[in-house]
């Protein structure tokens, strides 16, 4: 199972990138890049790689899902380069979608590197202190946390001296008011995919330690 999660965990960075270019409003009060709506699964399935495959399994899925989005980013600035052939006439659009800055390139891995880890270290610690019990205080005490210093980062090194502070700090808080929310509503699912995970490997005869 842990294959299917590291999978679907990496497929949703790679995803969020791309999805980060629209951005939707909630009411008049609320702006959020489309990307947002993944931050429901990718920090959950972290937790649950952690709660059943144990703090080494996390750190490589967090790994590989850096190199994905290194390599993801590489490619599509090759393919931006690319002379477009006549027949392609949106070239323009293509660049608009898929470029992006390379600030915002850098907040988004800079944010993510430190973000997710420290989310595997906190789960961890708690997982130690805990046991196989409190599932749901160390998924989200993880979680709010590290979506608190994700979204900090990113803001400040996508968007400091650009944009007034006062329109950073709401973009600040609406985001992180999004993802706490978010967090809250997902602990279910959690506790799905650690049983689902645990079930499966059961009946395939697999242990953690075969990963």
């Amino acid at each position: 199972m842990l294959y299917y999660l590291n999978g679907l965990f990496v497929g949703f960075l790679i995803l969020a990138n791309v999805l980060a270019v629209k951005v939707f409003s909630i009411g008049e009060w609320m702006m959020l890049p489309a990307a947002a709506i993944l931050i429901i699964f990718t920090y959950p399935l972290i937790d649950v790689i952690c709660e059943v495959y144990g703090k080494e399994a996390g750190g490589r899925t967090v790994r590989t899902g850096l190199m994905a989005q290194v390599f993801a980013a590489c490619f599509i600035a090759i393919a931006i380069e690319l002379p477009p052939a006549e027949a392609f006439g949106y070239q323009k659009e293509f660049e608009t979608i898929l470029g992006g800055s390379m600030r915002v390139i850098i907040a988004s891995l800079v944010a993510y590197t430190v973000s997710v880890n420290l989310d595997v270290v906190i789960f961890s610690k708690f997982k130690e202190k805990h046991g196989n019990g409190k599932l749901w205080l160390r998924n989200n005490a993880s979680t709010m946390l590290s979506q608190l210093i994700d979204t900090a980062l990113f803001i400040s090194i996508a968007f400091y001296g650009i944009m007034p502070m006062k329109v950073l700090l709401t973009l600040f808080i609406t985001q992180y008011i999004f993802k706490f929310l978010a967090s809250i509503v997902a602990t279910p699912l959690v506790y799905g995919l650690v049983f689902i995970a645990r079930k499966f490997d059961k009946r395939k005869g697999f242990e953690p330690s075969h990963y």
